[in-house]
């Protein structure tokens, strides 16, 4: 079984608007290219929503920040094998950390402090409400297979259905970007 985590960062007028309906267990069906009897795969992802906070509202004292240069990893060929533009941030009182590995360093020092913040927020949160807290794990689920998915996305029938309310929509429209036509 594979498991990590991505953070993805979106941005826009509308952002959290498009993106608030997507906490939960999503389900994705496939028969892999290497499938010979095929036999279909199953894989789940839970998300979870949170958004960032401005500067203003989670002020990092430099001396509580410890910054590390790193090598990026991933393409990018010489220019990433010759500088160090990869940066990892630890907030020394909580021991959060946040790794950002972007092409330049100045950038990568934004992207890691916001998330940064946006993981210190999210601890002061659980720390003051539990209420919120239950709410995230209402969000996310279990992760089992069959229990509590929101979404399913099926490859080999070419649609995505929306268990919240029964919608379904076109493979190709839902991998294009058009997920509000599920809500």
């Amino acid at each position: 079984m594979k498991s990590g985590r991505i953070d993805l960062r979106v941005t826009g007028k509308d952002a959290l608007e498009v993106f608030k309906h997507e906490a939960g267990q999503h389900r994705w069906q496939r028969v892999p290219p290497t499938e010979r009897r095929g036999r279909t795969q199953s894989s789940t992802v839970t998300v979870a929503i949170m958004r960032e906070p401005s500067a203003r509202e989670i002020v990092l004292a430099h001396k509580d920040l410890e910054f590390e240069t790193l090598r990026g990893s991933g393409p990018g060929g010489q220019h990433k094998n010759k500088t160090e533009s990869a940066v990892r941030v630890t907030h020394v009182p909580t021991g959060i950390t946040a790794y950002c590995d972007s092409r330049s360093q100045h950038q990568s020092k934004e992207l890691a402090l916001g998330m940064l913040r946006a993981r210190i927020q999210h601890l002061r949160d659980a720390a003051t409400s539990t209420a919120r807290n239950q709410q995230r794990r209402n969000q996310v689920g279990s992760g089992e297979r069959c229990g509590d998915k929101i979404r399913t996305v099926s490859e080999q029938n070419g649609f995505v259905s929306n268990h919240l309310n029964g919608k379904k929509m076109d493979i190709k429209r839902y991998q294009r970007g058009f997920i509000w036509e599920l809500h």
